[in-house]
């Protein structure tokens, strides 16, 4: 299983690193949208990508557009991690190629659900 964390709080990112190494989770990092892109476009594979909705340089609802549309990871699960939590944010995340979302502040069990939900990880 391996898994591309997207965000720019090298913070959080060591967190959810921290997090998904305890389950047995390959990662990797990129600092905004546009560093994401530029992996996956490397021919990185991926099973997961965690991705903050707002960054600089390119935000996560930019960059879920982009992946999509440009069919880079196509069976990669993309899960939003963020403090947005109006609807209609939601809603065009989702129709946009987003799988699932995790709101910040979150658990450990939290993102373990998240991640049981998507088919990622097995019970």
């Amino acid at each position: 299983m391996r898994a591309l964390i997207v965000d720019d709080s090298s913070f959080i990112r060591e967190y959810l690193r921290h997090l998904l190494n305890r389950m047995d989770v390959v990662c990797e990092e990129a600092k905004d949208g546009s560093d994401a892109l530029a992996v996956l476009a490397a021919e990185e594979s991926f099973d997961l990508m965690l991705l903050d909705v707002n960054m600089p340089v390119m935000n996560g609802l930019e960059c879920v557009k982009k992946l999509r549309a440009a069919k880079l990871g196509p069976e990669m699960k993309v899960m939003m991690v963020t403090t947005e939590a109006d609807h209609s944010f939601i809603t065009t995340a989702l129709d946009n190629g987003a799988d699932e979302f995790l709101m910040k502040p979150f658990t450990p069990e939290s993102l373990r659900e998240k991640m049981l939900l998507l088919g990622v990880i097995a019970a």
